[in-house]
């Protein structure tokens, strides 16, 4: 597959004209034109551009790339590095972040509500961001707990109540805890992000609601991963998921 046609397949299919992002959706380090092989991930770390050349890999899809707002805009340290790697080895770099937090089936809201075994999944009406659902059968916050550890194997931290039985429950992937008072205001029972402030505490004790911090790359692992199943059902091509451990 031409690498232009990947980037417009994949255009196509996430629109990230939509979304005023953080950092360049799209191609961001242009590879070899020809593109076969495949590594997708979370975040285009050194040590996953390491195994993609050891995969011998045309290209590297993530959610979290490189050129983020605010960031120092010198080639230098580990960033020349990481630069240098994917030139020397002529491997491209993709990343689509808000887009792919956001697309309704493929993308890592979407993903995670499937993956917990939510229903009546959807996204709220004027935050696409920010999903909500219902637990099939009323959980305590120790059975949600559990259901989090076992599914996304990491053991989430569990603010406010824990006894209360819930049935409703709002969730944003990622670093999403400034979403926590909006999910409170759809009448959720309990809130699950990736990460969490001091803040949380307060308002999960304050409001009843109970919040997860379930870790950042544990709960956006899926997005990028269904995003490789689909281009390899697609387009024939050879995509490796590669899962790196991230404690975050």
């Amino acid at each position: 597959m031409e690498l232009q046609e990947l980037v417009s397949a994949l255009n196509q299919k996430l629109e990230p004209w939509k979304f005023k992002d953080y950092a360049p959706n799209g191609l961001q380090v242009e590879g070899r034109g020809e593109v076969q092989r495949i590594v997708t991930g979370v975040t285009a770390s050194q040590a996953l551009l390491d195994e993609a050349v050891r995969l011998q890999a045309d290209a590297i899809l993530v959610h979290h790339g490189y050129f983020w707002k605010n960031e120092p805009p010198p080639l230098t340290g580990i960033k020349r590095q990481r630069i240098a790697t994917l030139l020397q080895n002529d491997i491209s770099l993709l990343a689509f972040h808000l887009p792919l937090d956001a697309h309704p089936e493929l993308g890592n809201n979407a993903q995670l509500g499937m993956r917990l075994g939510f229903q009546a999944c959807q996204p709220c009406a004027d935050e696409p961001l920010l999903w909500h659902g219902v637990l099939p059968s009323g959980l305590s916050g120790h059975q949600l707990a559990a259901l989090l550890a076992s599914s996304l194997e990491r053991e989430p931290l569990l603010l406010g109540p824990a006894d209360k039985l819930f049935r409703r429950v709002g969730w944003c992937t990622g670093g999403a805890q400034g979403y926590f008072e909006q999910a409170i205001a759809l009448g959720v029972d309990a809130f699950i992000t990736g990460e969490v402030s001091e803040q949380s505490y307060h308002l999960a004790e304050e409001y009843g609601v109970t919040f997860f911090a379930a870790g950042h790359h544990a709960t956006e692992r899926y997005g990028v991963k269904a995003l490789g199943e689909w281009l390899e059902a697609e387009f024939a091509l050879d995509v490796s998921f590669v899962d790196l451990f991230n404690p975050v």
